[in-house]
């Protein structure tokens, strides 16, 4: 990259991490989930979530919306939610005679499909189908859905009964599968301050949140972050873990034990894209192997399946990941 296009960016970098910091103070105690959505918008890619209620899940994709130029819907998953509920339908209009096609909840920018295992197969279809395909299809037409198109589905893991799991083709489609956790005591201290002012403000009148960013912003990072540089080593050493991932006994026969199915190349890809963008977010223009590191296990956690007997053992994803960073040596 030239001079006179880092000087053109930093400008760009600087207004991410305004808004970064911007969403940190919204969202208190879940610094890796405003990273993990300011990663997905960038690298152009869709979020799992998976929580226990009440962690500001909802909270933080609204806040992200509210601080770009982009609407939002959220959609309740239900196990009587219908594929048109999502993608819209065909509606008689009696005045003209004809049918109109009504947009659904898809169409809009930033979706989030909340509780998206409760609703069933055909309804998840419909929803990956959009996210893959960035269209829709109703019989015989297709309409393209906004450029700017990002799905936040979260999952509760304290019920599942009455649920329906996602098949691990289906899981793939996501970038990143985020795991997020109670906030510690002093961020739950903030988190009571922020809701009685908040509270407070609502009794007036509240002043709109400014936005931040406009679409055309997000597009040029998107660019930029695709142009950080990565040398050649550490891109064998990326798809060196994604390779072991599927044949990990050259490396340690215990964690070839433990795989049952490795990462598909749309990890490969993931993890690439993921990393670049991490770089670009901390103000780079080339990558580490701290930024590998920093984002494998969103972008595997989903994708690497662990075999009947390591479940039964203990073993998580995420130690089948941790274990993989250890053994492949760095460039």
């Amino acid at each position: 990259m030239s001079e006179s296009e880092t000087r053109q960016q930093m400008p760009l970098q600087q207004a991410f991490a305004t808004l970064r910091e911007d969403l940190k103070h919204a969202i208190i105690g879940q610094p890796a989930l405003v990273e993990s959505l300011l990663i997905a918008l960038l690298a152009d890619g869709h979020l799992l979530v998976e929580g226990a209620p009440g962690l500001a899940k909802t909270t933080a994709i609204k806040a992200l919306a509210a601080r770009i130029e982009a609407d939002f819907h959220r959609v309740q998953f239900t196990p009587d939610l219908l594929p048109a509920d999502l993608t819209g339908t065909d509606i008689f209009r009696p005045q003209s005679g004809s049918f109109e096609f009504e947009r659904g909840p898809l169409f809009h920018n930033i979706v989030l499909a909340d509780e998206v295992n409760r609703a069933p197969a055909k309804v998840q279809s419909a929803l990956l189908e959009a996210m893959a395909e960035r269209q829709i299809t109703i019989g015989q037409r297709s309409w393209p859905l906004p450029p700017l198109f990002l799905v936040m589905a979260t999952q509760n893991p304290i019920e599942h009964e009455g649920t329906f799991a996602l098949p691990e083709a289906q899981l793939d489609r996501f970038l990143m599968h985020v795991t997020i956790g109670y906030p510690d005591a002093e961020a739950e201290q903030a988190i009571l301050e922020l809701a009685r002012a908040n509270s407070r403000e609502a009794m007036s009148t509240p002043a709109p949140v400014k936005h931040l960013l406009h679409q055309d912003d997000v597009f040029a990072a998107r660019r930029a972050a695709l142009d950080v540089h990565m040398a050649p080593a550490l891109e064998r050493y990326l798809t060196e873990l994604i390779l072991t991932t599927r044949d990990a006994g050259r490396y340690d026969p215990e964690l070839a034990g433990w795989i049952e199915w490795g990462a598909s190349p749309r990890g490969t890809i993931a993890l690439d894209r993921c990393a670049r963008v991490h770089a670009w977010l901390q103000a780079r223009d080339y990558v580490l192997p701290e930024d590998v590191h920093a984002v494998a296990h969103n972008v595997l956690r989903h994708r690497v399946l662990i075999g009947y007997e390591a479940e039964a053992a203990g073993v998580k994803p995420d130690d089948v990941i941790t274990r993989v960073l250890e053994r492949v040596p760095l460039p």
